[in-house]
């Protein structure tokens, strides 16, 4: 092996009497490079979007959220919350309210999703710091903060007393509905913030506190819809979770942030996948140039392999040979193209040269396990690419 492996070092890096054949494997070695640069590229850019998109997710869902196993609502009480606190792991939880609500200014209204948080609720997450305009609600009031969707849609502002803005809920119950008035449970409310995450956040949510939301929906004092959990530390999530499974036995379910937002992360990974699946067709490609330069190689050196076929080398050696030589011809130009992708990604975070809008660059991200799965995916069909041209070697081939 280390004879086979000398000379194909020699082969590699040594040019070919015939100009066409060093023509050739130029031509095969740059598609590997531009193949496998392309291929970091483009994971490296998606890695930076799911980051860029997931941040948002970050700033309002909690680490850990526990809603009732059934029906929409639980009962809360003080021991619950004790116990809850005396799990190690835990660094704040907050209570919430979560309703679909009809948001009515003047005369426009539209459906939401009002939230109702408790004062410890900026103890768990940073919505707070989204909010791009006037300011976050103060606790036992009538103020409200919004999505700038929802304010665009219906036109109000903060602070903009003039102009009329209520929540509406229907009422439990059954029976006939004697007029529209009876039919619904009505606040009024100040909105006092805007807030600006993203799109779909902007449009649905409102956030109110506790009390409001709990006199809009008819719950009892105890009766919340969710618990709100930030953790001390991310790997410690299992152990929360067995703890709270233990202590309360199957009253809850307990989802993390993936979870809660499990199809996002569902399509950003299968695009990933589909990416990942469509640039290494484009290696699979580039690598059919490494097989034809192998074979016109194999057969610009004839001569050679009789000698070494007369002087007693096996027929396997000889396979090894140009086994080897398509093997490091593939590793040599994927490395050099992961170079490559490395520096345009880093160009890219330094210089931010390619933008989305006028303020934002194009999000990148450098992660080992990119490069983990580049080289690797070479070195794969490399070896395969390798063994398909030496089977171009046979006895009657290298026999005079």
């Amino acid at each position: 092996m280390n004879l086979s492996l000398y000379i194909a070092k020699r082969y590699l890096f040594s040019k070919s009497s015939n100009n066409a054949i060093n023509i050739m494997t130029l031509i095969a070695s740059g598609g590997v490079i531009i193949a496998s640069a392309a291929l970091f590229i483009v994971l490296s850019v998606f890695a930076g979007l799911k980051t860029f998109s997931l941040q948002f997710t970050s700033v309002v869902d909690p680490d850990l959220r526990l809603t009732a196993a059934e029906g929409k609502s639980f009962l809360w009480s003080e021991d619950d919350a004790k116990t809850l606190a005396q799990i190690n792991g835990i660094g704040a939880f907050s209570q919430a309210i979560e309703e679909r609500v009809i948001v009515k200014s003047d005369s426009k209204n539209l459906l939401a999703t009002l939230k109702g948080v408790d004062q410890n609720y900026l103890n768990v997450t940073s919505v707070d710091s989204m909010v791009k305009r006037g300011q976050w609600l103060k606790p036992n009031s009538n103020e409200v903060v919004c999505g700038w969707g929802i304010s665009n849609n219906l036109s109000f502002g903060v602070f903009d007393f003039l102009s009329s803005l209520s929540l509406y809920v229907p009422k439990p119950g059954k029976g006939q509905i004697s007029s529209l008035r009876s039919a619904y449970n009505t606040v009024y409310v100040s909105n006092v913030g805007l807030f600006d995450i993203n799109e779909e956040l902007n449009n649905t949510y409102i956030f109110s506190d506790i009390s409001l939301a709990r006199q809009l929906v008819n719950y009892k004092d105890n009766q919340i819809s969710s618990i709100d959990i930030r953790l001390n530390d991310p790997l410690l999530e299992s152990d929360v979770r067995e703890n709270i499974n233990e202590l309360f036995g199957n009253k809850f379910i307990v989802k993390n942030r993936a979870q809660l937002n499990d199809a996002l992360y569902k399509m950003l990974n299968t695009e990933n996948l589909a990416i990942y699946l469509i640039f290494t067709l484009v290696i699979i490609i580039a690598l059919f140039n490494v097989i034809g330069a192998i074979i016109m190689m194999i057969l610009d050196r004839k001569t050679s392999l009789h000698t070494l076929f007369n002087l007693g080398t096996e027929l396997k050696s000889i396979k090894s040979i140009f086994f080897l030589q398509g093997s490091l011809m593939t590793l040599v130009s994927g490395l050099i193209g992961v170079a490559l992708g490395l520096i345009v990604v880093q160009l890219q975070k330094s210089f931010e040269l390619v933008m989305l809008t006028p303020e934002l660059p194009y999000p990148v991200e450098l992660k080992l396990i990119n490069i983990v799965i580049v080289i690797s995916t070479i070195i794969i069909l490399g070896l395969v690419a390798s063994r398909v041209a030496t089977m171009r070697i046979t006895k009657n081939l290298v026999s005079p």
